[in-house]
Order: C-alpha cells, then sequence, then structure tokens
C-alpha cells in the first residue's frame, strides 16, 4: 500500500485543482451559462439531471454493444471540443475586451482562440491519448462542468443532488454494474472521463489493458482511475455555496460566509476522498459518490450552520 501513495496524492492534488479552478471559473462565467436559467431551486432540475445521464449511459452502452465502438470516440471528443470552446471563451473574452469583433462582427478573437483550442485539444486526444493528456484535458472538463452546473443550481437542491446521485452511483456499481461496464467502454477508447495516476513510471495509458479483463484475472493495476463525476458532483456544492450563499457575513477567520462555507465543503471532499482511497486500494471497483458526495454534504451543513444559524443560508426548493 505505501508504493501507492505518491499515486493517491497526485489524484488528490489534481482533485483540489479541477475545484479550485470551478470556483474561479465560476465568478466568470456569465449568467447565460445557467443551464436551467434563472429557475435555480426547481428540484425537478434533479429528474433532468438523472434523464440526461440516463439516457447518456443507456445510449454509450448500447453503441459499444451493437455498433463501431469508434462512434463513441467521436461523440465524447466533439463533446471535449465544445465544452473547452464554452468554457474557454468567456476568460478570452474579458482578457481581450470587449472590442475585439472581428469578422464584421459575426464572431470576436475570444470566440476564434477558444474555438481553436477546443479543435487542437480533440486533436491531440486522437492522435496521442495518453495519461498525461487525459488528465490535463480531464482537469479542465471537471473545472468547467463543475463551474457551470454549480451556478446553476442552488445548495438547497444540490444537496438534494448528491443524495440522488450517491444512491445512483452506488447502484450503478455494486447492483447493475453498468458503471463497470462505461468505464471500460470509455477506457478502451481512451477518452479523458476520468483520471488516469500511474502507480508507477515508466506507465503508458495506450498499452493499458481492459478494465473487466483485468478484474476477471485479478491482477494488481499498474495505474489508478477516478470518473470525473467524481469530480464534478461534490464540487457543484463548493461552487454553488460560493455563488448563492450571502458574502456579506464575514467570520472570526475573515472569510466572507459564503467562501468560509465553500472551503469548509471542500475540506470534506478531502476527507470522503482520504475514505474512498482506503477502500480502493483493496483492488475492488468501488463507487466514489457516497463517500465524497457524503462528506460534502457534512461539511456544508457543519459550517452552513455555524455561520449562518439555523438557516444554513438555504432558500426553500421550488416544485
Amino acid at each position: 500500500m505505501r508504493k501507492e501513495v505518491p499515486a493517491v496524492a497526485a489524484m488528490c492534488c489534481l482533485f483540489v485543482v479541477a475545484v479550485m479552478l470551478a470556483m474561479v471559473t465560476s465568478s466568470i462565467l456569465p449568467g447565460e451559462y445557467r443551464v436551467f436559467g434563472e429557475d435555480t431551486g426547481n428540484v425537478w432540475n434533479i429528474l433532468y439531471l438523472l434523464a440526461v445521464i440516463g439516457v447518456f449511459t443507456a445510449v454509450i452502452l448500447a453503441i459499444a454493444r451493437w455498433y463501431k465502438a469508434r462512434l463513441i470516440q467521436v461523440i465524447i471528443l466533439a463533446a471535449v471540443g465544445m465544452t473547452v470552446l464554452y468554457v474557454a471563451w468567456p476568460p478570452l473574452y474579458l482578457a481581450l475586451g470587449q472590442n475585439n469583433l472581428v469578422f464584421e462582427g459575426i464572431a470576436d478573437l475570444g470566440f476564434i482562440i477558444a474555438a481553436v483550442l477546443g479543435a487542437l485539444v480533440v486533436l491531440l486526444l486522437y492522435k496521442y491519448p495518453e495519461w498525461w493528456v487525459i488528465d490535463s484535458t480531464g482537469v479542465i472538463l471537471a473545472a468547467g462542468t463543475t463551474a457551470i452546473f454549480g451556478i446553476s443550481l442552488s445548495p438547497s437542491v444540490v444537496l438534494l443532488v448528491l443524495v440522488v446521485f450517491a444512491v445512483y452511483d452506488y447502484i450503478s456499481v455494486h447492483k447493475t454494474k453498468h458503471m463497470v461496464a462505461l468505464a471500460d467502454s470509455v477506457m478502451d477508447q481512451r477518452l479523458p472521463v476520468l483520471l488516469v495516476i500511474p502507480k508507477s513510471l515508466p506507465y503508458s495509458f495506450l498499452k493499458q489493458e481492459r478494465l473487466e479483463k483485468q478484474l476477471r484475472d485479478k491482477k494488481e493495476r499498474e495505474a489508478m482511475f477516478m470518473g470525473l463525476g467524481d469530480i464534478v458532483f461534490p464540487g457543484m456544492l463548493v461552487v454553488s455555496s460560493l455563488q448563492f450563499l450571502p458574502a456579506g457575513v464575514e467570520t472570526a477567520a475573515g472569510l466572507h460566509g459564503n467562501l468560509l462555507v465553500a472551503v469548509s465543503v471542500l475540506a470534506g471532499c478531502i476527507f470522503g476522498f482520504v475514505l474512498l482511497m482506503r477502500t480502493v486500494l483493496k483492488g475492488d471497483p468501488q463507487p466514489g459518490l457516497p463517500l465524497l458526495n457524503g462528506g460534502a454534504i457534512i461539511a456544508y451543513l457543519v459550517s452552513a450552520f455555524l455561520v449562518f444559524g439555523p438557516g444554513m443560508g438555504l432558500t426553500m426548493p421550488t416544485f
């Protein structure tokens, strides 16, 4: 277990970096990026998320079973390119100023640069999907997705989302086991929907065997893997706390209330991560969200209660 400590530490660092980037990105994204518009407190948004993820999972598994697996690569890489485009565009627009329109106002320079960046990322992933390329892209995707959904849902709704998807993750790994099949399909195509941390170097993700084969043969895996969803979902509560909780309450620590709660939730995520790694190192696939979301939820409830009192900064969800 001692030789795996550096890999665990590296994965934890990437987790923290992705969430902190999401916190910064969320302060830049315009209101138009909210997935559900201004209806950030509607509980029905949870069903929308479940439906989207359920349909997407079913489509990917169906393609992997009955059609060419290469189609999965096309779909995911297209989504990656669009995500990079839309996450990179706002900061570039701000950095270049508002007077950077080209092509007679059809597009601005920031959009063009962001589109080129997205295309370059897709090209690199297609030509050379080594582990460090996958991880770099994964951190960017996780940060952007976390920021977008974090500004789209109020903390009261995000708390419910974390509970629902913790249960979903447990069922999909231990009961239906379709999450293992999904991970195997995307790993086989070397796609950036997970983090890959080698246990030792040299290591090549290009030579990685299928996950199901390794589990069947009970081989010791050369790398550790973590799905981006394990960053996005608990990270949503960090960003949502930062965006929606009152900032005017200054605490004894010298931080505004929303920032203190957000940092506390991130600390709760790290605690959940440590507990998760204790079970992962035993060798079997483990659902990450029960522990990660659990740590985030407990940290929110405790810190928000101490900062804001019994109301915990929550607003009543709508239906």
